[in-house]
Order: C-alpha cells, then sequence, then structure tokens
C-alpha cells in the first residue's frame, strides 16, 4: 500500500505547483479521512455512509473547519491557506457562496500541500482536532 501511495516530489517541487492542485489532492485525503472515520466509527449503510459524510466535505463545513484550526497553524501554514484563498477558480460553487468555496479551498489546499511535503504528523494533529 505504501509504494501505491508513495509521493515522488521534493518540497521544493510541491512549493512550485499551483494551489489549485494542492486542493486537488487534498480534497481526496480529506474525503478518506472522512471516511475511514465513519467506517471506524458507524456502523452505517453505505448510502448513509455517504450522506453523513457529505455533512463534512461540503465547502461551507471545510471553511467552518479551516476558521476553526487557523489560530494553531504556523506562519507557513497560513501562508498556504492565504494562497490557496486567493487563487483564481474559475469554477462556481453550486451549493455554497464564493467565500465558502475560498475558504474550502485554502482548507483543501492545506490538506494537500501538507500531505504532498509528507509532513505526515502535523497532518494527523490538524485531523485530531477537526
Amino acid at each position: 500500500m505504501e509504494e501505491f501511495l508513495k509521493i515522488d516530489r521534493t518540497k521544493q517541487e510541491v512549493e512550485l505547483m499551483s494551489p489549485l492542485t494542492w486542493a486537488y489532492i487534498g480534497d481526496a485525503v480529506y474525503e478518506l479521512f472522512i471516511r475511514n472515520k465513519l467506517i471506524n466509527e458507524t456502523n452505517l449503510k453505505p448510502h448513509k455512509l455517504h450522506i453523513e459524510a457529505i455533512k463534512y466535505v461540503k465547502a461551507k463545513s471545510q471553511a467552518e473547519k479551516l476558521n476553526e484550526i487557523y489560530e494553531t497553524l504556523t506562519d507557513e501554514e497560513k501562508d498556504i491557506v492565504r494562497r490557496g484563498r486567493n487563487t483564481q477558480n474559475h469554477h462556481l460553487p453550486k451549493n455554497s457562496n464564493v467565500q465558502e468555496y475560498m475558504y474550502a479551498t485554502a482548507f483543501e489546499a492545506l490538506i494537500g500541500y501538507l500531505y504532498l511535503t509528507k509532513q505526515n504528523t502535523r497532518l494527523r494533529e490538524i485531523f485530531e482536532n477537526i
């Protein structure tokens, strides 16, 4: 499994990626975290698992989670969040407002950046605090 999830980028290469790329992988990492959490903590059937997961991964919830943890972030992490929030995204949100969507993208960018730079301990700390 480790080989399957292997990341072949240096921190310098990750830093040169678009914050939308960080958000792209961050979305998947966060959703996998939520799905694992639900499977480990509930006995719900697949459809109910999906309904419950949506509550966590929708833009409004991600924006709220970012707001909750923001003061615990390092300066470097706050910079990642700022870059993610300010990145031009031509996708129009359908179930949230633009501000929520920008902050959700920032949250996903942070998760993706930490994942891609192999900061697993810090990623685990953040997940434990949300």
